[in-house]
């Protein structure tokens, strides 16, 4: 398969994991709806999803090296990280300002992953970065512009996403995909269970609802959606992935008007539209355009 081919089915397999994470947003809510506290449902998410892995993947387990454990816990504090800051952070804030100040990672990654690599982000990575941004900010953003103690929170948060994605596509290209992602997880569940246990109080009882929701979390928004990012990772940019990975705003607003019945806006298909030209940008340049151009021209 040649180059160009792997970098097409990387971006559409992170247009899967984006809107299997869109559908994350309705049942992560169903899920602390039923009396699960949120670090403990992320504790049981990352749980069931490493443990699957394990299960499905022991063989590999056997070949783990120190590189591949090093890779994995510091990919899998970041992770738990950015969730752990957001979820607090939403406590504290909105949840559109919530997600409009998450989505400035994508802004972000072109600097971090610069900084980690070296490798200096071309000018349409950058204009499509910003597009995606003001996407995000029509679909979610509803409010002022000052920031709180929640505000400063799900900054940091895009921070740490930023950190995650960008570190994500730095080691998925030096250890085992498989590894990385299991060790990641195992490593994100057990910080969660630390902090459940210091911060709040597991329930005696959870609703059907909940358990069912958990599991969903567990098996598809986290082991299925975190292997498929790291797999891709390999083959496209960090900048292109933070792209495709932020229309997860816009397949969860899309869940939200066909499961929860809230009504289309302007401002919805204005973001919409803002991200997919941004897209169309990081894919594509334009190229397209511009080739049409200097056919007429030499014509």
């Amino acid at each position: 398969m040649n180059k160009n081919k792997k970098h097409i089915i990387a971006d559409l397999t992170l247009v899967i994991v984006a809107v299997i994470w869109g559908s994350g947003f309705t049942v992560s809510k169903m899920a602390l709806d039923s009396g699960l506290g949120p670090f403990y449902m992320m504790a049981f998410r990352f749980l069931i999803a490493a443990v699957i892995m394990g299960l499905v993947f022991y063989k590999k387990i056997k070949k783990i090296e120190k590189k591949d454990l090093i890779a994995g816990s510091v990919v899998g504090f970041f992770l738990f990280f950015a969730f752990a800051t957001q979820t607090v952070g939403l406590q504290f804030t909105t949840a559109s300002k919530n997600a409009f100040l998450t989505g400035t990672n994508v802004v972000m990654v072109p600097f971090i992953f610069w900084g980690i690599t070296k490798i200096k982000p071309d000018l349409w990575s950058l204009l499509a970065a910003v597009m995606c941004f003001l996407g995000i900010g029509f679909l979610s953003f509803d409010g002022n512009l000052s920031l709180g103690f929640g505000d400063t929170l799900s900054l940091i948060c895009a921070l740490g996403f930023a950190c995650h994605i960008s570190l994500t596509g730095y080691y998925s290209k030096k250890v085992d995909t498989t590894l990385l992602t299991l060790i990641q997880m195992a490593v994100a569940a057990i910080l969660s269970f630390v902090s459940g246990f210091f911060f709040e109080t597991l329930p005696a009882e959870v609703e059907t609802t909940g358990v069912l929701s958990v599991i969903y979390l567990g098996i598809f928004s986290t082991m299925i959606a975190f292997f498929l990012q790291t797999t891709a990772q390999k083959y496209t940019t960090a900048s292109r992935t933070a792209i495709i990975l932020s229309t997860e705003a816009l397949f969860g607003t899309l869940f939200s008007i066909i499961l929860l019945g809230e009504i289309l806006t302007f401002k919805m298909v204005v973001g919409g539209a803002a991200i997919f030209m941004a897209i169309l940008t990081a894919e594509t340049k334009w190229e397209f355009l511009r080739k049409k151009q200097r056919d007429v021209a030499s014509s």
